[in-house]
């Protein structure tokens, strides 16, 4: 297994990667599989060079449902590295009511924490489920107790000990190997034993909500939380519930988290990735009034974040300045030139993502893994029906997507499930009563089901 923000794919097995769910938009599969192979040769470099070369953040352009999330959810699944998607409209800038810019890299290095700690605990796997099973077969055969003269324990004066007979060792080591036996063999599996889990405390849950700023609030938590004492209390479960319970405190056991947040923050530094949602949310249009002067005050919190600073986290100090930031926005409204000029040259590459068309909306409901007709045939078979659609039916809904976009908002594929949903309203209904669970769907049952949009120009109903 690779280390983590190390992604060893070249541009052209990137692309390949998104193009078994992403239709078209190869400029913007270029671009960021570019950006992703650069992090590579950056890591190979060494010396002063290593912290010259800073990533070169990326601009998306284009409608919504042209592929903008989707490229950044795959992203997300393709690369081993820290990575978060958020939106620029959560934040406001600072005195108004909202979230701090900041807080975008302190949830990074916690997404980095979970990955770090996923992996060490995936590598004492062996070693945790092996004290596991000595924790179930404690269960099953206490270990033999000593007595102790309950005034010798009082007063201290007496240290004589009821010793056990010669042969309980013995009898204790027979009775765990027979446990041992069963276990492995699984007979015990299903056997219901009662257990002491640890329980999580939760000293100041929600008391500094409204009056701190997320990362201290974390901070404070944090450490009244190491002040409290853990508890822990007794459940009833399975030996299977068991063994899971069990291996994932040994693990935790093995692993030193101090060792795991120094990598996070590391990895965060280096290999971290921010997907910057509805950037054009905030942009500026003309003067400055009103609701806009808090947009250009997002803007200005934003900057030093991209241009590089440092960062306080409960894990120690963050440096952004190779941190990855790749951002989207629809501009319908407002252009990219309406963001501050600081803003607008962080994002040195820009990319338009182009509005789909007929047979774009074709593509899409075939090809992806994840193609939208491939998930309604596999959701009505758990039921036994066997969905069909002809070439026909699909040139058909592709026709109605794009003619519907036209007439009214350009919500891009998002328009297929719309459409989807609709032509299939019936058959979902009535599926689970069907005789003939072989359902054929042509352009005639598409035009059928769908006559209202294809008369109506008013779509509204359908769009909401």
């Amino acid at each position: 297994m690779e280390a983590i923000g190390v992604n060893e794919q070249t541009p052209r097995e990137i692309v390949e990667e998104l193009d078994k769910y992403i239709v078209g938009q190869d400029e913007a599969k270029r671009s960021v599989a570019i950006a992703l192979r650069n992090r590579w040769r950056s890591r190979q470099l060494t010396g002063q060079m290593k912290e010259e070369v800073i990533p070169k953040n990326i601009l998306m352009i284009g409608s919504t449902g042209v592929g903008k999330t989707e490229i950044a959810r795959r992203l997300a699944k393709l690369v081993r590295a820290p990575f978060l998607k958020v939106e620029a409209t959560k934040f406001t800038e600072v005195g108004y009511v909202g979230r701090d810019v900041d807080s975008m890299i302190r949830d990074l290095v916690e997404s980095a924490v979970h990955m770090v700690r996923a992996e060490r605990m995936q590598s004492v796997q062996d070693k945790a489920a092996v004290q596991a099973e000595e924790r179930i077969i404690d269960v099953f055969v206490p270990e033999t107790k000593k007595v102790q003269n309950p005034l010798g324990r009082l007063f201290g004066g007496d240290d004589e000990e009821e010793k056990p007979e010669k042969e309980e060792p013995k009898k204790y080591a027979a009775g765990r190997e027979w446990v041992r036996k069963r276990l492995n063999a699984g007979e015990l599996e299903n056997k219901v034993i009662e257990i002491e889990v640890e329980v999580q405390s939760k000293p100041v849950g929600g008391i500094f909500g409204g009056s701190f700023d997320g990362g201290m609030g974390d901070n404070i938590q944090d450490m009244l939380g190491s002040i409290m004492p853990k508890r822990r209390k007794k459940r009833k479960v399975t030996v299977a519930q068991a063994r899971k319970i069990f291996t994932q405190e040994e693990a935790e056991k093995l692993i030193d988290m101090e060792s795991v947040t120094d990598e996070a923050v590391r990895t965060t530094e280096y290999s971290g990735i921010i997907f910057l949602d509805e950037i054009d949310k905030v942009a500026v249009r003309g003067n400055s009034s009103g609701n806009d002067v808090s947009r250009e005050g997002v803007q200005r919190d934003i900057l030093p974040i991209v241009e590089g600073s440092t960062v306080m986290t409960k894990y120690g100090p963050v440096k952004t300045d190779h941190i990855l930031f790749i951002a989207a926005g629809a501009f319908h409204v407002s252009k990219p030139s309406d963001l501050i000029p600081e803003l607008q040259g962080r994002f040195p590459i820009r990319v338009e993502l182009k509005s789909l068309r007929k047979e774009d909306f074709r593509r899409i409901l075939t090809e992806p893994q994840n193609a939208l007709i491939k998930q309604y045939q596999a959701l009505l078979a758990t039921e036994g029906v066997t969905l069909t659609f002809n070439d026909d039916a699909i040139n058909r809904i592709a026709e109605l997507a794009c003619d519907v976009n036209e007439q009214s908002e350009d919500i891009g594929a998002r328009r297929l499930h719309t459409l989807l949903e609709k032509l299939l309203e019936e058959v979902s209904f009535n599926a689970p009563e069907l005789d003939d669970k072989d359902v054929v769907i042509d352009a005639a049952y598409v035009d059928k089901r769908l006559s209202d949009i294809v008369v109506n120009q008013d779509v509204s109903q359908f769009i909401l």
